[in-house]
């Protein structure tokens, strides 16, 4: 059958009945396909909408609950632990070793690290390898007896290799170390004897002995057999080495006492001199290290942190060891207490001072998040110790200012981040924000920039923070959390008073005299110390103990602010407000104490008001004149004239009297159990004698 023209396909397509039948049926096949491919996308994007909603939800709250305080600075706290361990045991005291193995081994690595000619050289060698090892290959092909030939002889080749590998180590080891088997025991008059030697004659092979005997002292119990015989013989190694070694090095190095650039020791490096003199100085700084990680008496540690602070300059050619001094002192500083405190603090600065941008940022996120650490308490018996961690670590931060700023800036916007979140889970927010640690944290943030904005451009800062406090405040707006309130308050009037900006606190100071009290409230509660809480007891809200403070909080608060603006040209109207709701206040209570504190600050700035008024009629420039308005009564300022002045400064002294005898009921009772705590014998004889003359060293 021939084929159908043109025409009559296009009459079959129409008409005929198989040909219609057919293209329903396909119709309706993909009909149903595709109704059911929507069905099934449609269920599975509302599932995914769902699963995304719900993982959303929880991604906020393991957000919040991963997220800390020093969360922003990945800094890695490894310590080196297991570095340079060839250089961990004895020194040798053969004469005729001047520790070639560890000094070839050294000038290897030099000249393997030796900068872009090595590169080029290194390429080079890679391609010359890798065209010998393609004719190995096309040889193993055309010779397959070649090849069974090196199979065989594979595994005797890397026997060999292991031995003669494992025999170079030994004779290494060997040249430069020694056990205490092949030592003498150190006695008294042998050690009286050595030390003579080195101050005379600075005499090498007598000191390496005693530096062997300084590293079995510092290592003394914790491993044994020991070089040294006696209490009185570990005292004497121990006190001569910190006192002398110092002097001893720099005089074979030829370097002076007041050179403490760590380019001194890195210029040395290629000498023969250092080259011979390394294992000993390492030798000793990690013995001392070791030292100060091991014992716990105070004056020990503050006596070797005061003799290993000249020692800092050769801790520039053992970065590891330098990581672990860093880690060690910032540890002494946190925990210790006195002046170990002060020692491994003058240690920190002077690291970060000597090593620059090395150094710098390690100790300062080191110190940092050792202050958060210890600060999530305060007591009455620790806030001196944590105002002096604060003070310290604000003084680290002023030798390098624009490092400090931007890793302050990290720091605060971290805490806007954490209120963020606090802010739409409040339960979570109470825990986290609530805290000890969130407001030091603030504290040291609102220290730093008072201390610095008047010389530097601080101002993202203080805007931020200035946010961060206002946020803290409305969210905890209830009378038990009055502590946190009033902190908030104070945190805003010092940063007023140092940037000369004006910050309104008059709604939050207000809104603390509005606190309703129970009906106990004319009966007095327990002794509670209020500046070491953030949270009242729920007892306390009931007691007159609470209403005092209500009023004498805001008092003071306020007392502050109005000191600051007293001679400025706005104070009357800026006191206005704030004098409304005071006079309401005092027809309004019926405890005379409270209306006599409240109606001596009426009167106060009334008189204030006055004298303001006085002289602002006087002048002749506009409110638009600005230098005009900034030179208001500044004389007055300088001789400190002004009524509300003197006022201010009783309004202080009571505060702080009335506080110091608060804190003094509370802490008597923990300072008894303290001291039992703090007067820890030491532990041996040894301790005792190195006690007392590490104290006479001192002096």
């Amino acid at each position: 059958m021939g084929k159908l023209g043109k025409k009559a396909r296009k009459f079959a397509k129409k008409n005929l009945q198989s040909v219609l039948k057919r293209q329903r049926k396909v119709k309706s096949f993909f009909k149903k396909k595709a109704s059911k491919r929507d069905e099934r996308a449609q269920a599975e994007d509302s599932d995914g909408e769902r699963e995304e909603k719900y993982s959303g939800r929880n991604n906020e709250v393991e957000d919040f609950k991963d997220i800390s305080l020093d969360s922003v600075f990945a800094e890695d706290d490894s310590d080196m632990d297991g570095d340079d361990s060839d250089s961990d045991g004895y020194l040798s005291e053969d004469t005729s070793c001047s520790y070639n193995g560890e000094t070839r081994i050294e000038n290897h690595l030099e000249e393997y690290n030796g900068g872009d000619d090595l590169s080029v050289q290194n390429k080079e060698i890679h391609l010359e390898l890798a065209k010998k090892m393609k004719r190995l290959n096309n040889l193993k092909a055309k010779d397959p007896e070649f090849a069974k030939f090196l199979e065989s002889n594979k595994e005797h080749l890397q026997t060999l290799r292991d031995e003669e590998n494992y025999s170079d180590e030994e004779e290494s080891d060997e040249d430069g170390r020694e056990s205490t088997d092949k030592m003498g025991n150190l006695s008294s008059s042998t050690v009286n004897s050595l030390c003579e030697l080195v101050k005379e004659q600075n005499n090498v092979p007598a000191f390496v002995r005693l530096l062997n005997g300084y590293r079995a002292a510092c290592h003394y119990g914790s491993e044994s057999p020991t070089i040294v015989e006696d209490s009185h013989t570990f005292c004497k190694i121990l006190t001569f080495m910190l006192h002398e070694a110092d002097n001893i090095f720099r005089k074979i190095l030829g370097i002076s006492g007041s050179n403490d650039r760590k380019e001194a020791i890195l210029e040395l490096k290629n000498t023969s001199k250092w080259k011979t003199l390394k294992p000993l100085v390492k030798s000793y700084l990690r013995s001392t290290l070791f030292l100060l990680n091991e014992v716990t008496d105070s004056q020990i540690l503050a006596f070797a942190l005061t003799r290993l602070k000249a020692s800092i300059v050769f801790f520039a050619a053992f970065p590891p060891l330098l990581d672990r001094l860093i880690k060690i002192s910032v540890h002494l500083w946190a925990t210790g207490k006195g002046t170990l405190s002060a020692c491994s603090l003058l240690i920190i600065k002077d690291v970060a001072a000597v090593f620059n941008s090395n150094c710098f940022e390690t100790c300062m996120i080191k110190a940092y998040k050792a202050f958060i650490d210890h600060c999530k308490f305060v007591e009455p018996v620790l806030f001196k110790h944590q105002q002096f961690l604060k003070s310290s670590f604000i003084e680290l931060c002023s030798q390098d200012l624009q490092k400090a700023y931007s890793k302050a800036m990290v720091s605060i916007q971290q805490l806007a981040k954490i209120l963020q979140l606090g802010l739409r889970t409040k339960k979570e927010a109470v825990k986290k924000i609530c805290s000890w640690q969130y407001a030091n944290c603030v504290d040291l943030w609102v220290a730093f920039i008072s201390l610095n904005i008047h010389d530097y451009d601080l101002q993202p800062l203080l805007y931020t923070i200035i946010q961060i406090i206002n946020g803290v405040a409305v969210l905890f707006p209830g009378p038990r959390y009055m502590p946190l309130r009033v902190k908030c308050i104070q945190w805003l009037n010092t940063l007023s008073e140092s940037s000369g900006v004006f910050i309104p606190i008059t709604s939050l100071v207000l809104d603390i005299l509005e606190y309703k009290i129970g009906k106990e409230g004319s009966k007095p509660g327990k002794d509670f110390s209020f500046s070491s809480a953030v949270k009242l007891p729920k007892h306390w809200l009931k007691s007159r103990n609470f209403q005092d403070e209500c009023v004498f909080s805001a008092i003071e608060l306020l007392a502050a602010q109005f000191a600051q603006w007293s001679y400025h040209v706005s104070f009357p109207d800026l006191a206005t407000i704030p004098l409304i709701y005071l006079r309401k206040f005092h027809e309004m209570t019926t405890i005379e104490s409270l209306r006599r504190v409240v109606k001596r600050f009426i009167d106060q700035v009334e008189q204030n008001i006055e004298f303001v008024r006085k002289k602002r009629d006087e002048v002749t420039f506009s409110p638009s004149d600005q230098q005009s308005v900034e030179s208001f009564l500044q004389l007055e300022k300088c001789g400190g004239n002004a009524p509300f002045t003197k006022y201010y400064t009783s309004v202080i002294e009571k505060a702080g009297s009335r506080n110091l005898l608060m804190n003094g009921k509370i802490s008597s009772l923990e300072q008894k159990k303290s001291k039992g705590k703090r007067q820890q014998t030491p532990k041996n004889a040894m301790d005792v004698d190195l006690a007392v003359n590490a104290e006479g060293n001192s002096h």
